[in-house]
């Protein structure tokens, strides 16, 4: 960027050029950490390597730095402070090496403009249907196999390709209800997939929340700028679900299924829950009688027509998977192969996330949608092939390696920054298990202005769009999560790792109506609510009932006990700045759905 100490910016940014000081150097150090010859693609300053280009922001990124242009640097650290202090009263918090903190948002948003996110939709929608035709074939007829598109070794081998899934389909045949799909942009500025998330995946609620607070911090920007709104996702959710029910279901009841306060996205069920005006339900709530799923209620027994699950597959029925589950009720897929209760997502959808199939979708597209893919997938290479295998070991410094299974950035090894010692233990799993592997080359992703104690500095960022399948129509949420990662040069985006997130806006045409979230309902008290309902469940007086909450308790909870995907966190029942407010203590590692898992 500033190909000098200080460069140009200040002509761009006014008040603001002291908190860019360095940034062109930042930069640069980012590239040189990660060995890269090329600069990432900042997102919002035209740089890089192009000498015959002069620096500038970008075009959808002009409006927000005439707002801050207007800002003094003290005025821009105390609407940052704002945000925290706002998360820290909501009770949306994280633990950090054993510390418990607001949940880090930062105060200057990613912007998208509108014709990029058509784009961005038009792909997403594609792997969403090719994704959905894939997993129908693979638990059906698997023509995919038999026409060659994808090696049966492949599914086989996976360890999320479940049997006991096949032929289980929800009323409308829908298997991926909800989506998550992470897109990154290369050093040329091109969206590409990095990884497809169709269990369950987490981190909606965050989107939601982020915009909330964004809206109060930074309410001129709202009505300067037409920004797409996020807030009918519950209601669309909704009707997603309530499109999968089982036939003859007219007035189908929905709940959403949870494993209890102590799992690290609890806020989120709470949340959506709410807003979306169903029950919130944890396994102890739920029986199986006559083939149908029932619901216990102060009022007898109700029968429940679709499950928008929040538990694991091996946590799901216990005479299917882990016999010592009391995270659902027996009997639940059997009522589901009747068709008498749908799963949303549907089980067994892990395969699709398996990273080596995850090599195999752009086949997969022109096979079952005869189409080119629009978004292109990272460069992979496949370690079980022998050829691949040599080339990654011979030069191991210039990959990822990732864990076909992987989640929240655990396993993960980059190259470019690993010690002697670990590029060794790293040969040696890859030669003892190549299938459990795949390496790609090493993106810079690209930066995005961050707020961070230096100053203003480039941090790379992804984006996970979220992608509702009603059936007849795939909806796109407009901008999804922006995760970013806080520390210099890091690539891992996720919470876990020491990462953050931005409010992702996609700014559209003059003639549509401003995004202005409701601020009527804070959402500390939406989860305060939920969870004093969910304590309110068990009967003090009834034995037998405190002997199973204790042991369900003791089952999906400890404290900071780690799981697969990240680490399970004590909820805070003490008071926070808020009136009557539980703060929820999360982990909000927005990976698969096997985060979830709230037993080791």
């Amino acid at each position: 960027m500033d190909r000098k100490p200080g460069g140009n910016l200040g002509r761009y940014i006014g008040p603001m050029a002291n908190l860019l000081e360095g940034y062109g150097q930042a930069l640069r150090a980012t590239a040189e950490r990660n060995r890269s010859p090329r600069l990432p693609y900042d997102e919002m300053f035209s740089v890089g390597d192009e000498a015959d280009r002069d620096e500038g922001v970008r075009p959808s990124y002009e409006q927000l730095n005439r707002t801050f242009a207007e800002m003094s640097e003290d005025e821009i650290r105390g609407r940052a402070e704002a945000l925290a202090s706002s998360y820290l009263a909501q009770g949306v918090t994280f633990d950090f090496a054993g510390e418990e903190r607001p949940f880090p948002l930062d105060a200057i948003p990613r912007i998208i403009a509108e014709d990029e996110w058509a784009h961005i939709e038009r792909g997403i929608k594609q792997r969403v249907s090719a994704l959905e035709a894939f997993l129908d074939d693979v638990y059906g007829p698997q023509e995919a196999v038999r026409d060659g598109a994808i090696p049966a070794q492949v599914i086989a081998s996976s360890p999320n390709f479940l049997r006991q899934a096949c032929d289980i389909v929800s009323g409308n045949g829908v298997r991926v209800h909800v989506a998550g799909i992470d897109l990154i942009r290369d050093e040329e500025g091109t969206w590409r997939v990095l990884e497809d998330n169709v269990r369950v995946p987490s981190g909606v609620s965050y989107v939601i929340s982020n915009r909330q607070v964004m809206a109060q911090t930074l309410p001129e920007l709202f009505t300067e700028m037409t920004v797409r709104g996020v807030d009918d996702y519950p209601t669309r959710l909704l009707e997603t679900l309530r499109a999968s029910a089982p036939d003859g279901a007219d007035e189908p009841t929905v709940v959403v299924l949870t494993p209890g306060v102590y799992n690290s996205a609890y806020y989120e069920h709470t949340l959506l829950a709410r807003l979306m005006g169903v029950e919130l339900v944890e396994g102890r709530d739920l029986f199986c009688s006559g083939g149908y799923v029932w619901m216990r209620t102060t009022r007898g027994p109700q029968r429940v027509d679709v499950i928008y699950r929040r538990v694991d597959d091996d946590f799901l029925d216990p005479l299917q998977f882990r016999a010592d589950s009391v995270l659902s009720a027996p009997g639940l897929l059997l009522a589901a192969r009747l068709g008498h209760v749908t799963l949303a997502n549907a089980i067994g959808n892990g395969v699709a996330d398996d990273k080596l199939v995850y090599t195999y979708m752009p086949d997969l597209i022109r096979y079952y949608l005869h189409d080119e893919p629009i978004i292109p997938n990272v460069d992979t290479w496949r370690l079980e092939e022998p050829d691949a295998l040599a080339e990654v070991l011979d030069r191991l410094e210039e990959f990822v390696v990732k864990p076909v299974d992987g989640a929240g950035g655990k396993g993960l090894v980059v190259g470019a920054v690993a010690s002697p010692v670990e590029l060794d233990q790293l040969r040696s799993r890859l030669l003892k298990n190549p299938r459990g592997w795949v390496a790609q080359r090493i993106i810079q992703l690209s930066t995005i202005p961050t707020l961070v104690t230096e100053g203003v500095r480039p941090r790379h960022s992804d984006l996970r769009p979220f992608v509702l399948n009603h059936g007849d129509d795939i909806w796109v949420l407009p901008g999804g999560l922006t995760r970013v990662a806080l520390p210099q040069g890091s690539l891992v985006v996720n919470s876990s790792q020491g990462g953050g997130s931005k409010d992702t806006w996609v700014v559209g045409t003059d003639e549509e109506e401003p995004a202005t979230p409701s601020a009527s309902i804070t959402l500390h008290a939406w989860a305060s609510r939920s969870h004093r309902q969910q304590q309110a469940v068990t009967d003090p007086d009834d034995p037998a009932r405190f002997v199973q909450q204790m042991q369900h308790q003791q089952q999906t909870s400890s404290d900071e006990r780690p799981c697969e995907g990240g680490t399970i966190a004590e909820t805070s029942l003490a008071p926070s700045a808020g009136v009557n407010s539980v703060p929820l203590h999360v982990e909000p590692d927005f990976t698969r759905e096997n985060e979830e898992v709230s037993s080791c």
